[in-house]
């Protein structure tokens, strides 16, 4: 690794632990749910960019984009791949924070974020997607996955986040994914539960 490669790793690592740390405390002083980040775990920050580079993805899509720290985990490893990322959030001021996040970790041109609610975003969104990282408001998992399948390309991967934290409200989704022909799917314990889908080809 070239000596400015690393230097650019060191910095990127270093934003990315100040995030989540601004996460955990934004989210142990907030009780609202709307105000809260709930960002993903750093080790699964680590899990979404291995698979983007290990699956050579290049169309990456994001449902819940919050404050960014979970985006900038797929557009760094999508730096690596020639991707792009788009990601989904209906508040304006966590676009805001986000957007802000994407120039400070240079990626911003890698990153296209679409405002609004999720299900009517993704009626607009062509596709198909190489990739597709799911960590949105969970009652709508099971409407989510419907629009999604049909946008993840054949070979294509799902990742969805809190499976295991929050399985109780996600057995419709679970079932859906875990029973389908067309789908392969795991549960991978690791920060709150990722449940990796792939489509057969």
């Amino acid at each position: 690794m070239s000596a400015g490669k690393a230097a650019d790793e060191a910095a990127l690592r270093a934003l990315l632990g100040e995030l989540a740390e601004l996460g955990r405390k934004n989210d142990a002083r907030e009780t609202e749910r709307s105000r809260r980040l709930l960002n993903i775990a750093p080790d699964t920050g680590e899990l979404l960019a291995i698979l983007v580079r290990a699956t050579g993805a290049r169309q990456i899509l994001e449902i819940g984009t919050s404050n960014g720290y979970s985006t900038i985990w797929l557009a760094w490893a999508a730096r690596d791949t020639g991707g792009q990322v788009t990601t989904l959030e209906r508040a304006a001021d966590k676009i805001a924070m986000a957007q802000a996040n994407f120039q400070r970790a240079g990626l911003a041109d890698r990153i296209t974020v679409r405002q609004g609610p999720a299900l009517e975003s993704l009626g607009r969104l062509p596709g198909p997607f190489d990739l597709i990282f799911l960590d949105a408001d969970r009652p709508n998992y099971a409407a989510y996955l419907e629009l999604l399948l049909l946008r993840l390309c054949p070979g294509g991967l799902l990742v969805t986040d809190n499976v295991v934290s929050h399985a109780e409200e996600l057995p419709e989704f679970l079932r859906r994914v875990k029973n389908d022909p067309t789908l392969e799917s795991v549960t991978v314990p690791l920060g709150n539960g990722q449940e990796l889908t792939y489509k057969r080809r």
